[in-house]
């Protein structure tokens, strides 16, 4: 049933979060139009979305469309009415905020910490919606046991210019207008813009590009007459931007004006996906650029090549006519010199070009292994799910992850099936030929035993088992729980009164033999093997027939309560890949329980535990990439592509030539792009390599072509200013930065609104995306003295709660709200 008719008429004014693999399952199942469909996808079940199923907190840094969709309440009630949430889940409802301009739904509360002035200690943390008025924001201080009554309670909210309210932790601030550290200005995240918001704290610390925004001289050479340029409308929201930032009076911006110009000129950065650092960079530099080029009108200039002249001669040429059409601040700052060399292949015909760069994209070396966390289900029921931490080859197939685990536990990979397993069904049962690519990092991998079977005895049957219980919803009669099983049986022996003895022996520590059990009359291999002739008859057997002896042992299935009565534990029926009917292609079984009796034998606690390797305790050793080899493998020859060949003006076709990229001259301030996404025909990546980068000296002479540089020639020795860094995955992240401030040469760190002080040992992580590094001999000498005191966080005003309990100086309520330096990631 499509739900068309339900979102037609949507409530505004709260959503509901909902995992996106529940929901894509959903949908097949909908598209199908089957109800008997192998994608029916059972109870709505939200577990990808929570830090753990005791305090159901939300992971941080959700993305939508790519973690969680956001559905209507209405649909919602739909979706719960006709399938039901996982038993104890919470349903996660956030309410729609009407912004200045936009509606936005605001998937993390704003988190505010209380505290009582007579008791420093004891402070709590709250979410409030920013629709909350005051008397909701009152309700939290019952969790102190105030007598509000008997005294005085002043609330004071910062709320931001726009309208949108803070989303870090507080510092509380004197009343007085503030005064800050110039720069040192957090930047409000507008939804998923914390990738423009680390490009913008990047840009803000390099000192000539602010020191030339800050002052006049920019507003005499906006062009607004370049058809290249954006009318100066880019330029003029940069500087404002600039300008509130180092003006000392304000602790956040919000770049909304920016972020509208951006989008209008730039329409792959409209609305509020996410979207990287390094593009909007590559953009912004072009844009300020072309909005202050000093050159009004271009003239044309037809590049010549080489053609065996000194490089000397080529280079100077190439810069002059560079020059002649593009002379701004950002070519004063950013632009340097590369030589370019292609070789025809056939022909052997050399071409060299010298070419302005505005920043280095360099490589990193490409790891052929991978590391994959999977849990191994033994086939000794005593033994418990092991999560292991195992190496594998990236470009691997599933039999590779099969050997590997067998080192560490002794079982041949023939005998191993790896599997999926979401929502107490298997998602996909992989065969030992599929490509380990299509295996996420986020999927829940488990590795069975399956046990040893001679080809002389017969057919062996792959039997995947789930466990199911009467259920409340009428519809489908059954809910799913617990782990599902594989087995490996032979198709001899798939009669109910075998598999009964076999299903009992896998779960519980003692195995059963048949005589303990009552023989059943239909064969599995049957048409209708695993139905009872008619109810009166299940409903005999089930009276009359022997339980299995009860359990001894810690295990799921239990001796707490023994029956007086021999009845079965469980009854057999032949379901789908989903666990839901009795029509399958392939062979899956259930075992379902009545209430009772699972409550009576199954001990669910015992049976979802699991325990760790000692191979997890090992953090997987990165080899460590130093920036050096990462601008050799620049400056390496290569073979283009297929998709990007070359045109042999001897040959007179496009050929696949060599090229290799040379530096000849460097700018005053070098960026330099870590190419962490790795984009090929087969695969799409994030490599997390660890890229050693210095934060001085970083000298680049060898890598210069021109070895013989004179006296009146710029050194080629820089020093770290800024970083952009990225955490998360190929689709999604979170961005922040390290920048050092250009007037008291300390360093902060930038998330988003949060802005706090940062220790040199910090910077250096396997986030680094972009560095940005300043030619010594143009470094700027600090113009204020470094604090004496400990810092304290630069942050947004969330909440001040003030009882009048007696005098407290202002110094203690302030200490209590530094914020200290936290990794993310």
């Amino acid at each position: 049933m499509h739900l068309r008719f339900v979102l037609s008429v949507s409530v505004l004014c709260c959503r509901f979060l909902m995992g996106c693999r529940w929901f894509h399952q959903w949908k097949l199942f909908v598209e199908s139009g089957d109800q008997n469909s192998s994608c029916f996808p059972g109870e709505i079940d939200n577990t990808e979305l929570f830090e753990d199923t005791l305090s159901y907190r939300l992971k941080e840094r959700l993305v939508e469309n790519e973690d969680f969709v956001l559905v209507p309440v209405c649909v919602w009630n739909k979706l719960v009415s006709w399938y039901g949430v996982v038993e104890e889940q919470p349903a996660v409802e956030r309410k729609v905020v009407d912004l200045p301009s936009t509606l936005k739904v605001e998937v993390y509360p704003v988190e505010i910490f209380l505290c009582l002035h007579s008791n420093m200690e004891n402070v709590i943390a709250a979410q409030f919606s920013r629709t909350n008025n005051i008397c909701k924001t009152y309700t939290p201080l019952t969790l102190f046991h105030w007598m509000v009554s008997t005294h005085t309670l002043e609330i004071k909210l910062g709320q931001n210019a726009d309208g949108t309210w803070p989303s870090s932790k507080p510092q509380v601030t004197n009343s007085v207008e503030y005064r800050g550290q110039p720069g040192v200005c957090g930047l409000t995240n507008l939804g998923n813009t914390c990738f423009m918001n680390s490009a913008l704290q990047c840009l803000s610390n390099v000192p000539p590009l602010t020191e030339y925004f800050l002052g006049t001289s920019y507003l005499k050479e906006l062009n607004f007459s370049n058809p290249l340029g954006m009318k100066g409308e880019i330029a003029e929201a940069f500087a404002d931007i600039i300008k509130q930032m180092w003006s000392g009076r304000v602790q956040c911006v919000v770049p909304r004006i920016f972020k509208m110009k951006v989008g209008h000129f730039a329409s792959q950065f409209l609305g509020y996906q996410q979207h990287d650092s390094q593009e909007l960079l590559s953009f912004l530099l072009d844009g300020l650029h072309e909005d202050l080029n000093r050159v009004k009108n271009k003239e044309y200039i037809e590049l010549r090549d080489a053609d065996g002249r000194p490089d000397q001669e080529v280079a100077e040429e190439a810069w002059r006519n560079h020059q002649r059409r593009n002379d701004s601040v950002i070519v004063d700052t950013f632009h340097g010199l590369f030589k370019s060399t292609l070789v025809c292949p056939e022909c052997h015909k050399v071409s060299v070009t010298f070419d302005p760069f505005c920043y280095l994209s360099v490589p990193l070396p490409v790891s052929t292994e991978r590391v994959m966390e999977v849990f191994f289900v033994s086939l000794d029921p005593y033994a418990k799910p092991v999560q292991h931490r195992i190496v594998v080859p990236k470009a691997g197939k599933v039999f590779d992850l099969c050997t590997a685990l067998s080192e560490a536990t002794n079982v041949p990979p023939t005998q191993m099936v790896v599997a999926d397993v979401f929502n107490h069904r298997f998602y996909k049962i992989y065969t030992a030929e599929e490509a380990l690519s299509i295996i996420l990092d986020r999927d829940d991998i488990f590795v069975y035993e399956l046990s040893a079977q001679e080809e002389e005895q017969g057919e062996v049957v792959l039997l995947a088992l789930y466990l199911r219980e009467r259920s409340s919803y009428k519809e489908y009669g059954m809910s799913l729980f617990g782990h599902p099983l594989l087995l490996n049986v032979l198709q001899s022996s798939c009669s109910q009164e075998a598999l009964y003895s076999l299903i009992l022996q896998r779960l519980q520590s003692v195995p059963h033999t048949c005589t303990e059990v009552l023989p059943f009359i239909v064969p599995l291999t049957t048409k209708n093997h695993l139905r009872r002739k008619n109810e009166e008859e299940d409903q005999e057997e089930k009276e009359e027939a022997g339980a299995a002896a009860e359990a001894r042992s810690p295990s799921p299935v239990t001796n707490k309560h023994p029956a007086k009565r021999r009845k079965q534990l469980f009854t057999i029926q032949e379901v789908n890949s989903n666990g839901t009917t009795e029509r399958a292609a392939q062979p899956y079984v259930a075992i379902d329980w009545d209430p009772d009796m699972k409550k009576r034998f199954y001990n669910e606690n015992e049976a979802e535990m699991y325990v760790k390797h000692a191979n997890m305790d090992i953090p997987h050793q990165q080899t460590k990439v130093q920036l050096q080899e990462c601008i050799e493998l620049f400056t390496t020859v290569e073979t283009l592509e297929e998709e990007n060949p070359w045109y042999c003006p001897e040959c007179k076709k496009h050929q696949l030539a060599t090229k290799k990229l040379d530096l000849w001259s460097l700018p005053e301030v070098l960026i330099i792009h870590l190419k962490r996404f790795s984009y090929t025909k087969s695969t799409r990546e994030k490599l997390d390599s660890m890229v050693d980068f210095p934060l001085r000296d970083l000298d680049l002479s060898s890598f210069l072509l021109r070895k013989s540089v004179s006296s009146s020639e710029p050194p080629s020795r820089y020093d770290l200013i800024a970083v952009s860094n990225h955490y998360g995955g190929l689709r999604d992240g979170h961005y922040t930065s390290y920048a050092q401030n250009k007037d008291n040469a300390l360093w902060y760190y930038f998330d988003d609104s949060k802005v706090t002080y940062a220790q040199e040992e910090q910077i250096v992580t396997n986030a680094a995306y972009v560095l940005f590094y300043h030619r010594q001999d143009k470094l700027r000498k600090p113009t204020l003295p470094a604090p004496s005191a400990s810092p304290a966080s630069s942050t947004q005003d969330i909440l001040i709660l003030t009882l009048a309990c007696g005098p407290k100086s202002q110094q203690l309520l302030n200490s209590l709200f530094i914020v200290p330096q936290e990794e993310t990631g």
